[in-house]
């Protein structure tokens, strides 16, 4: 790390004004990245992190947004005093930004190539021929698998790890001396972030360039900054070197932050949030010891299973060719058994066949062959009339809440339309009764009940979707990566409520994700899957303690550990 400053921001403030009304977002924001640094900025959405990139970048909405104090100086000029062509020359080719999605900031009706291309025409002199080596050199530097092939795909024929590593070339391809890398690795298998974090720092070394990190896990952080800046509410909390930050955070605030991940040590009864740590009267925490765990399981296991899955087998076609079907094994020969009142964990890296699972368990999927025994019913069997039936009893949590809400639906008729289409209630005063009652139990008000989806933050929408699950009185609930979107604090409300409404209503869960501290914390028997099998199999905690498969392993050692 070089002492020389290239980037200071000083007492910045934003506000943002609508409709006569003005909203301040950020409080005097001060910090410096020096050249060859990498600062992590942490805190949860909402506290101020992706604004402060967009100040820097001048890409605030010019007629919305007012700085009525403050500066950005890059490189001994400020950045806010700049003309827009002026800009156009620094931005993308000295100070270059990552993206937190990689499929919104590629164009899905471009090859990755041109993409690519495209930006080393604008910004150097280079012929497109030039242009096309360079591309492809940059592909291989950040490690794709086929660059050729990679350079002559659409976005949506590769991975959401290949995407985000198409997004960094394209980043790097001008050698910025700034990186702004806003949650880069959100929603990846922890396989993948694992990779593009290490993928960062090698890049970072080898070009010399300063790196803006942000992100709302703490831990992730750790493995990569040299300095870290603590937000809250568009507020400084803490900032300090990595070290400092970690075995002496000052703040309250900090500490939640750190500890809001599931631990992997103990097991808690209950998370704490960020709630929890900001009040004066600390809740002590209670663990579940193995005894404990014990005695409930061999009360759990001694009832017949609920669900039984028998060598369910789902296999894709795909053509090559005029003549010739390429096969997919999506899943291979699974079998397994879920209790009344159990939390089975399916992890495993994307691809590996865990969501094809859930379909084919929820019949949205027809298995090619094997077994779903649903309380001694195989539901495979079933005529479409019946399956309508069973979706009442079976009901799934999605990755992304906003995706499966209508937005044109004030969210208590969403949850309301479940309940209308399996004829539960005697009319609609009834049923609106009971959705506020949902809207209660999930944590919010009555309030909420005319409201639409884009009025409320990531974690309010996936409480949203939890309500609309519930409506049904399910027995069985499958998570589809319910929580991988999340803030880790708000993900700690969620994981919380989950527990809290399967001990209230006796569900069962199918808990699915790529991050395995998280399915860990939630299960009591794990299975983890790879290309379509069951790796390994048996309770969360001894497969964690003594993982006996290298694949097991690979993602455990990927889950970031703090300090």
């Amino acid at each position: 790390m070089d002492n020389s400053v290239l980037l200071s921001v000083k007492n910045l403030n934003l506000a943002f004004s609508s409709e006569g009304n003005t909203n301040q977002v950020l409080y005097d924001v001060s910090f410096d990245i020096h050249t060859n640094e990498i600062l992590g900025v942490v805190g949860e959405s909402g506290s101020g992190k992706s604004v402060t990139s967009l100040a820097i970048l001048g890409l605030l909405p010019k007629k919305t947004a007012t700085i009525p104090e403050g500066n950005v100086i890059y490189d001994g000029k400020s950045l806010l005093n700049l003309e827009e062509k002026e800009f156009r020359t620094i931005r993308g080719n000295e100070i270059a930004m990552i993206f937190q999605e990689p499929m919104s900031s590629l164009n899905p009706s471009m090859k990755c190539g041109k993409q690519v291309t495209e930006i080393l025409l604008q910004h150097t002199k280079l012929s497109k021929a030039e242009a096309k080596t360079e591309a492809l050199l940059l592909f291989e530097k950040v490690r794709l698998p086929d660059p050729t092939r990679a350079f002559d795909s659409y976005p949506h024929q590769l991975s959401g790890g290949q995407k985000q590593r198409i997004v960094i070339a394209m980043a790097i391809a001008c050698k910025p001396k700034l990186l702004i890398a806003d949650e880069p690795t959100t929603a990846l298998d922890v396989t993948v972030q694992k990779e593009i974090i290490k993928l960062l720092k090698e890049l970072q070394l080898e070009y010399k360039m300063s790196i803006l990190f942000i992100s709302h896990d703490l831990s992730l952080v750790s493995e990569i900054a040299d300095h870290v800046l603590v937000m809250y509410q568009g507020k400084m909390v803490e900032y300090g070197n990595t070290d400092q930050i970690f075995h002496d955070p000052q703040e309250e605030y900090t500490k939640a932050l750190i500890n809001a991940r599931p631990s992997l040590d103990k097991r808690l009864k209950k998370l704490p949030t960020i709630a929890d740590f900001l009040k004066e009267e600390k809740t002590i925490q209670e663990v579940i010891t193995k005894t404990q765990r014990e005695e409930y399981h061999k009360e759990l296991y001694k009832n017949p299973p609920l669900l039984e899955v028998i060598n369910v087998k789902k296999i894709y076609f795909s053509k090559v060719g005029l003549f010739r079907k390429k096969e997919f094994k999506a899943v291979d020969q699974v079998s397994f058994k879920l209790y009344e009142g159990e939390t089975l964990g399916l992890v495993g890296e994307s691809g590996c066949g865990k969501s094809t699972l859930g379909n084919t368990i929820l019949q949205l999927d027809k298995a090619n062959s094997g077994k779903v025994i649903y309380k001694g019913q195989d539901i495979t069997q079933l005529k479409s009339s019946q399956i309508r039936t069973l979706r009442k009893e079976i009901q799934l949590i999605f990755q992304d809440p906003f995706a499966s809400l209508n937005p044109r639906l004030p969210v208590g008729k969403a949850i309301m339309e479940p309940m209308k289409a399996h004829k539960l209630y005697a009319n609609d005063a009834e049923r609106k009764e009971k959705v506020i009652e949902l809207l209660k139990r999930v944590g919010l008000d009555a309030v909420h009940f005319n409201r639409y989806p884009h009025e409320f933050s990531g974690g309010q929408r996936q409480r949203i979707g939890i309500a609309r699950t519930i409506a049904l009185q399910p027995k069985l609930i499958i998570c589809d990566e319910s929580v991988s979107a999340l803030d880790i604090s708000v993900q700690a409300q969620v994981l919380n409520l989950l527990n809290e409404l399967k001990d209230n209503f006796g569900f069962t869960y199918i808990f699915i994700s790529h991050d395995l501290a998280v399915v860990k914390y939630m299960s009591d028997q794990l299975l983890v899957m790879n290309k379509g099998k069951i790796e390994e199999r048996g309770d969360a905690d001894d497969i964690y303690k003594n993982p006996k498969k290298a694949y097991t392993q690979k993602l455990i050692n990927a889950i970031p550990k703090g300090m």
